[in-house]
């Protein structure tokens, strides 16, 4: 038992020596409140720990990712633990040191050696009181592990990568920051305010502004990462222009000085008690050699069957498979009233289960699908919307084929074998497979069941076809401006007016809002369609069909064709409804969202499923 230890590690390590994996008792561990979080009222909870190298004791700080293996037991008083990653920070306001324990593995559990190891006495630095003393910097090492070793954010034995010890550096970064004095980011706290972190920049955001009763201003974030963990950083108004242009992703910063607040889990998925801001005294100095110890992005992925029980809201990792897309579509938000561009992708993995991802904007505009490709996204939202689905966000990171081990095992397995094998969608209420991922129902069940009498809309999927579409009024002039799509009216001079706007517009475009009556075997229903999905059923862009009214009789002929060619053709619809008031009047709404052209291949999948059902019922 006397050799399980490695003696002497602890007066080794604060003597400035590096002792790879060394293996320590726990011989006391206590539970310290520091702060709380406003998004969860939770109190975020850290762990003071005694350790022994059989010869001493000393003080320790357990990283709050390792929390779990306190409270479920898994670490235990009097345990034996391999401490493979570690580092020694300077209490603030006192010569005295303590040790931050980032990564460690349990040798033997305490239960199992029921004893204290040794006769360990506290250590004491020469002319120090008890405890750790100061390091001596003259004999620091410069480094951990191996140099030049690949970026990675773990090793294949689940161990973490350090290639630089903490608070070195062979490069001065200015008088206000001493590279001898860098901290790991699990560190920090509201309660320090003299330290510096060695970052990689991993992710950063655009600017965006914000106006209100207080005034406005500007802002930008950024996610930061070291070996011990990440950090959300934000920058507002004058500190925006000072190093929005200088920060780099990818790049690695010395960062020093800054309020740090509890971080509201709401809006980031990183692992992090707190987030970061930047005020006047912040300073931010490049680090011109590479650091490969620093990883690039740090992943916490769930399993997609996993998301089936995770809460709405939640931010979240994932990574898969893209197995199938949709076609690039637009949509308005109707709080800027701007289109954007959108995508859903189906992500799979191993588990056998598919869930959809939606990509925005640029992203959803350049993404190119074919080769089933992995995905991985780190910070994506889980919404509640039909079953479980993804949104990829602003502030999200997301990669196309990552060259990490998840990535490529994930590859392997679906060429193998996961291209051919039948997944299960969480992103559907019913189950199916016809290309939706909403409700199915026919007319008939949709009227039976009172959907859209709620608070809330409600969205189903119908395989109908178009018996008619009304011609009168499917259009309207609206603003010309690409942020505005509000109608306009004419001055009576040849110029057009739009209130939104507040100005005055020689011209004018035309939008369609068509009304159409369409049925299924059981029953019909009238929808409402806009503008892209208008165009795609009446096959004609809207300011083509515009042109064609306008030339009156000349074009007639040609312009109720268009009408009729729309006709008795089949889609998938998929279809928001909902109970609106309308000059006190309640009408029940039912506006098509999305509108396909059969895919039989999908649509007998679906009919077979549905078979095997009412077998098994």
């Amino acid at each position: 038992m006397n050799n399980l230890l490695t003696r002497g590690a602890i007066a080794a390590i604060f003597e400035g020596q590096t002792i790879k994996y060394p293996v320590l008792q726990l011989l006391a561990c206590k539970k310290m409140n520091t702060a709380s979080s406003h998004s969860s009222g939770k109190t975020n909870d850290r762990y003071r720990l005694m350790l022994s190298d059989g010869e001493h004791t000393c003080t320790a700080m357990l990283n709050t990712q390792l929390n779990e293996m306190v409270s479920t037991g898994k670490l235990d008083v009097q345990a034996a633990m391999k401490v493979n990653d570690y580092t020694c920070s300077k209490i603030l306001n006192n010569d005295r040191r303590v040790i931050v324990v980032l990564d460690l593995e349990i040798v033997k559990k305490g239960s199992e050696i029921g004893m204290t190891i040794g006769t360990p006495s506290p250590w004491r630095t020469p002319g120090q009181g008890a405890g750790p003393g100061p390091v001596q910097q003259q004999s620091r090492p410069t480094s951990y592990g191996t140099t030049g070793a690949a970026p990675s954010s773990s090793r294949p034995n689940g161990t973490k990568q350090q290639g630089s010890f903490y608070g070195q550096s062979n490069q001065a970064v200015g008088s206000n920051i001493s590279p001898k004095k860098v901290h790991p980011i699990s560190s920090l706290t509201p309660y320090q305010n003299r330290w510096t972190i060695k970052v990689r920049v991993t992710n950063k955001s655009k600017i965006r502004t914000w106006s209100n009763a207080r005034g406005e201003g500007k802002l930008f974030s950024m996610d930061l990462s070291d070996q011990s963990g990440e950090i959300r950083c934000t920058a507002f108004k004058d500190t925006v222009d000072k190093y929005y242009d200088m920060i780099e992703i990818g790049k690695i910063y010395y960062v020093s000085r800054g309020t740090l607040k509890p971080a509201n889990r709401q809006y980031t998925s990183i692992n992090n008690d707190y987030e970061l801001t930047f005020n006047n005294d912040t300073m931010v100095e490049p680090c011109v050699e590479e650091d490969v110890s620093i990883p690039a992005v740090q992943f916490d992925f769930k399993s997609i069957a996993h998301l089936e029980d995770t809460a709405e809201d939640s931010m979240i990792d994932v990574i898969g498979v893209c197995k199938s897309t949709s076609d690039l579509a637009s949509v308005t938000i109707k709080s800027s009233n701007r289109e954007v561009n959108k995508r859903s992708i189906q992500l799979v993995d191993d588990s056998q289960k598919e869930v959809s991802l939606t990509l925005w904007g640029k992203e959803a505009e350049e993404f190119d699908g074919s080769g089933n490709p992995v995905i991985a996204v780190k910070g994506a939202r889980l919404s509640g919307f039909g079953g479980r689905s993804l949104s990829v966000l602003q502030s999200s990171i997301f990669q196309v084929n990552p060259d990490i081990p998840k990535a490529h095992h994930l590859k392997g397995w679906f060429d193998s074998e996961g291209h051919s094998q039948d997944s299960q969608s969480i992103s559907s209420k019913m189950g199916g497979g016809g290309g939706s991922n909403t409700n199915w129902l026919n007319f008939h069940d949709v009227h039976a069941q009172n959907l859209g009498q709620g608070e809330k809309p409600d969205y189903f999927t119908v395989k109908g076809t178009i018996l008619f579409v009304r011609k009168e009024n499917c259009m309207y002039m609206a603003c010309p401006s690409a942020e505005c799509n509000k109608k306009v009216s004419e001055n009576g001079d040849g110029s057009y007016r739009c209130e939104k706007c507040a100005k005055d517009y020689e011209g004018f475009k035309y939008r369609l809002l068509l009304s159409a009556n369409v049925a299924d075997a059981t029953d019909n229903q009238w929808i409402t369609c806009f503008q892209e999905t208008a165009e795609q059923l009446l096959n004609k862009q809207a300011q083509e069909l515009g042109s064609l009214k306008d030339q009156g009789e000349a074009t007639e002929r040609e312009y109720n064709q268009v009408f009729q060619d729309a006709c008795f053709n089949d889609y998938m619809f998929k279809m928001r409804i909902k109970m609106e008031t309308y000059n006190e009047e309640a009408r029940l709404k039912c506006t098509c969202v999305n509108a396909q052209p059969i895919n039989v291949r999908d649509y007998t999948k679906k009919l077979i499923n549905d078979i095997r059902l009412m077998a098994s019922a």
